[in-house]
């Protein structure tokens, strides 16, 4: 199959496992543990269908949304991803300029095999940047001074990586701490990829200027190792204060999956929050961000941009979570795939992919451009039966629901109030209460 024959993501995945060495496609696919997690983040999409309303005039649609001030073709960004270059050589680049082609927004992880600059001058008007935490502050404030002067508006921050996951199929390819020989042998079968591999290899080239002269891939990866992930485990609400006050840009913080952490950022001064898992690369029994999303856009309300990273894979799951309450979804897996199976080709295919379902769904629904997706268009088994999803975000934030949207300052749990149940509750809320899901 050609990468332009890929009629749906799924297609891009299969040519994806062809042309990688098994070890690098586990890396991209894996999750944390039995995987139940991951899996969960795409189930969460199949409880819902979509209600569609006809004999409405849709014969021109858009898909544009303004968001931190620029407009974007789509509803969908690039996730940071780190060492693309393992996918792809200068997979970084071939990222880059697929945003730009498209434009879309692509979030450059810190963990990059090319340089920040490089790619601001691939994408100066479409690069956000995500740096990672290190002991040496001054590193830090050079990367946050390096992305301003490339021109990076927006900087995401990701909080759910305290401990590295405990991620069985990397531990399987790895046993003795070096790649299975098997392994070794397979990545054969992968000719083209070699020989990428072997023309470039990659290393964190970004690391570069704060090495010593000369410094090898493995010494970056040691140095790596010893000034930034050891500062993982160590990583509080200082640090986005600190973050705060350094960058004078849109700061935004990927991974709050708890109603309370959403609302401890937004009183941090945060512009954005992504609701994400990782992937379900991190905690095997951590909830989707599907099922977080109502809840956590109606404890913070209109104070922050609500995106959605996590389970993306056809055009109907953008709109559903568009309808749930987010702004803006990202993608990983999905633009990984497109990258491994055909480069900047197989990127741009991803995100034709899953513009043609946007536009497609949105045309059989009866909508015509992205602000008018809400619950309304949403439909479960279980919809009929209602709750209220102000009442739980209270539970679960110990605040009171602030009439103007989003929650007033912490209150005791005898504070709490009720307000008629008439908002609908969906995933796996349900109509059982707060409490019996998550406690209070």
């Amino acid at each position: 199959m050609k990468i332009s024959q890929a009629a749906e993501i799924e297609d891009l995945r299969k040519l994806a496992k062809k042309a990688l060495p098994r070890i690098i496609y586990d890396w991209i696919e894996e999750g944390a543990g039995d995987e139940l997690a991951a899996q969960g983040n795409l189930n969460s999409f199949r409880q819902f269908r979509l209600l569609p309303r006809y004999m409405r005039d849709v014969s021109e649609r858009t898909q544009t949304v303004q968001l931190f001030g620029q407009e974007y073709s789509s509803p969908i960004g690039f996730s940071p991803t780190g060492m693309q270059g393992l996918v792809h050589a200068g997979g970084e680049l071939k990222m880059a300029r697929a945003a730009v082609a498209d434009n879309i927004p692509y979030v450059m992880s810190g963990l990059t095999t090319v340089r920040l600059e490089n790619v601001a001058e691939a994408a100066p008007s479409h690069l956000w940047y995500q740096p990672y935490p290190t002991a040496n502050r001054a590193i830090i404030e050079d990367l946050l001074r390096r992305a301003a002067d490339a021109g990076v508006k927006n900087l995401v921050l990701t909080a759910d990586l305290p401990v590295e996951g405990h991620r069985l199929r990397s531990i399987h390819n790895r046993r003795s701490g070096r790649p299975n020989p098997w392994l070794i042998l397979e990545a054969l079968r992968h000719p083209r990829w070699v020989a990428n591999y072997l023309k470039r290899r990659p290393l964190l080239e970004d690391l570069l200027p704060y090495a010593a002269p000369g410094a090898s891939r493995k010494d970056l990866d040691e140095m790596f190792g010893r000034e930034y992930a050891p500062v993982r485990p160590k990583q509080t609400w200082s640090e986005i204060e600190w973050y705060r006050r350094l960058w004078s840009g849109k700061l935004i913080i990927k991974g709050i999956i708890s109603p309370k952490d959403a609302t401890s950022a937004v009183d941090l001064g945060v512009d954005g929050i992504v609701v994400s898992n990782h992937g379900g690369r991190q905690l095997d029994r951590a909830p989707a961000p599907l099922d977080m999303l109502p809840i956590i856009k109606m404890a913070v309300g209109d104070n922050v941009e609500v995106m959605l990273d996590g389970g993306i894979r056809t055009g109907s799951d953008v709109v559903i979570a568009l309808c749930l309450g987010a702004r803006f979804v990202f993608i990983g897996r999905a633009a990984l795939f497109g990258l491994a199976a055909g480069g900047h080709e197989g990127v741009r295919r991803a995100i034709q992919i899953l513009q043609a379902e946007i536009d497609v769904t949105m045309g059989q629904i009866g909508c015509t451009c992205i602000e008018q997706l809400s619950s309304d268009y949403l439909w479960q088994k279980n919809s009929h039966e209602y709750g209220d999803i102000s009442h739980k975000a209270s539970l679960l934030t110990g605040r009171r629901p602030d009439v103007s949207g989003g929650m007033t300052q912490p209150e005791s749990s005898a504070g709490l109030i009720s307000v008629p149940n008439n908002i609908p509750v969906y995933g796996s809320l349900g109509s059982t209460g707060a409490t019996q899901h998550f406690g209070t």
